[in-house]
């Protein structure tokens, strides 16, 4: 198995539990959908799996190695190899698109090309090639603080594709995008790991985008698995009972976007 989760719990320093008795086992090179209503604990998820929190409990092993967080050295050993994706991606306002892309290699460059390419970058063509596929061909010398939301969540995928990891851990990568970019995104992130035998892990709001682009969906709710299940045998029950706070906040016109999650299950 590339990554098992064993009776793992994670509670944060206020008390508050995020994540309870998880047991969860993924293949190497398989994709999988993790969908929950807000505060279901999906971020907190990939966040032990991407070895960035230690859980309160339990055991984790990615990519075949036992994570351990007080063991630096095995930490920069495993950490290169996962490529993160964030709903809003920490670039610097000021930084270049094509050095944030770039940046997806300064994990396994040697100290001199990472730092040689901060002042002129080292792989111009490399970085030019993964914007294309994200449809920035004209961004590659824009600064980050020119862009859009969804053009920032777009130069983060760049910024992983040209990594090469073989974990990508992708935390609402298409929030921003409309529903036709949203899917072509997911497209891109999903045959790139194909072709390299990558390992996929997404989490999402909008069910549509999960049912329809990934065989496996894990539901969250409350901090638990409340199921774990080929896409084909998800039903519309069981996504009501899963969302069904935000149903209730939808009806009382507390959340205007409900209509992303609480959709007809496909045919």
């Amino acid at each position: 198995m590339s990554i098992t989760l064993d009776q793992l719990d994670f509670v944060h320093p206020n008390g508050l539990v995020a994540l309870k008795r998880i047991h969860l086992q993924v293949r190497a090179g398989e994709h999988v959908a993790l969908i929950g209503p807000s505060g279901a604990g999906k971020t907190t998820l990939l966040s032990v799996i991407g070895a960035r929190l230690t859980p309160s409990h339990g055991q984790v092993t990615v990519l075949d190695q036992a994570v351990d967080m007080q063991d630096e050295h095995s930490l920069r050993l495993l950490r290169p190899r996962i490529g993160s994706i964030y709903q809003s991606p920490p670039l610097p306002a000021r930084q270049r698109v094509v050095t944030a892309v770039l940046a997806g290699r300064l994990g396994v460059w040697p100290v001199w090309k990472s730092l040689a390419s901060l002042l002129y970058p080292w792989d111009i063509a490399g970085a030019a090639q993964v914007l294309s596929q994200v449809q920035l061909s004209d961004k590659l010398f824009d600064r980050c603080d020119q862009l859009s939301g969804g053009q920032l969540q777009r130069v983060g995928m760049a910024r992983v594709l040209y990594q090469q990891a073989d974990l990508v851990l992708a935390d609402e990568p298409v929030s921003a995008l409309d529903p036709g970019l949203a899917l072509a995104m997911l497209q891109v992130l999903q045959q790139d790991a194909s072709a390299r035998g990558a390992t996929l892990i997404t989490s999402l709001h909008a069910v549509d985008l999960a049912l329809g682009c990934f065989p496996r969906i894990v539901g969250l709710r409350d901090g638990e698995i409340a199921f774990d299940l080929p896409a084909q045998e998800v039903t519309q029950a069981m996504l009501n009972d899963l969302f069904a706070n935000e149903a209730t906040q939808a009806k009382d016109g507390d959340m205007s976007d409900a209509h992303h999650t609480l959709i007809q299950h496909p045919a």
